[in-house]
């Protein structure tokens, strides 16, 4: 055979090797499609979840203002989370079901996010007339709360059930928040800094919580572009 074969056919692997190495990486990044998590509006939530004054809504559904009380009894509401990432969740001190998961799931969540500055932590009672600021400080206590991390909070019950109802869409039950009203989830709620919701996540189950933290990753990842 002769030697100039060998020449041509180890130039012509030579090329198949540089081009490879240059042309795929550029043709995988010009059609790679970033991946996002969805931003959640009304009408991509399950009706159930949804008040029916806001069932036809499509877009720029964003949680509104707040305020309420913390473990320390101080006024927490929406500036304390501007430009924050937050989970948050509805739940009563009593409870001895699914809450139980829940705190020590928000726990976790909550030590692994400990020195991101990044990520806060929100906790509504669903029995505030109960759950005085004294009762929360025993609690917060009990389940390891950072302060200024995670606020596990109380206030007046309507403006908390319309939070759950109009705003975080956390709930099945339907009510107006009176005295004979109450509701029950198990769902963590993902909001990013313009106060959207990004993710919805059974907060009782232990591996939703590695759900949780690749979402927020993804999340992250759209304010560092």
């Amino acid at each position: 055979m002769k030697l100039s074969f060998f020449k041509k056919s180890r130039n012509t692997f030579l090329f198949l090797i540089a081009f490879t190495i240059v042309v795929v990486p550029v043709f995988y990044f010009l059609v790679k499609v970033d991946e996002k998590l969805p931003i959640y509006n009304p009408t991509d939530i399950n009706p159930k979840l949804v008040d029916n004054s806001l069932r036809g809504k499509s877009r720029n559904h964003k949680i509104g203002d707040f305020k309420l009380l913390n473990q320390n009894g101080e006024i927490i509401t929406n500036k304390n989370y501007d430009n924050k990432i937050y989970v948050t969740d509805f739940f009563f001190t009593r409870c001895q079901t699914i809450c139980l998961a829940m705190a020590y799931n928000m726990r976790e969540l909550q030590e692994y996010y400990k020195k991101d500055d990044d990520i806060m932590f929100l906790s509504h009672s669903v029995t505030p007339v109960i759950d005085s600021v004294s009762v929360l400080r025993d609690y917060a206590d009990k389940k390891g709360v950072i302060d200024g991390k995670w606020n596990v909070v109380t206030g007046d019950k309507k403006h908390i059930y319309d939070l759950a109802r109009k705003n975080y869409f956390a709930v099945l039950d339907e009510g107006n928040g009176d005295e004979n009203d109450f509701i029950h989830t198990e769902n963590f709620v993902l909001v990013d800094k313009s106060r959207r919701i990004r993710g919805v996540y059974d907060g009782t189950e232990k591996e939703n919580m590695q759900k949780i933290i690749n979402d927020i990753m993804l999340l992250k990842e759209e304010y560092t572009k």
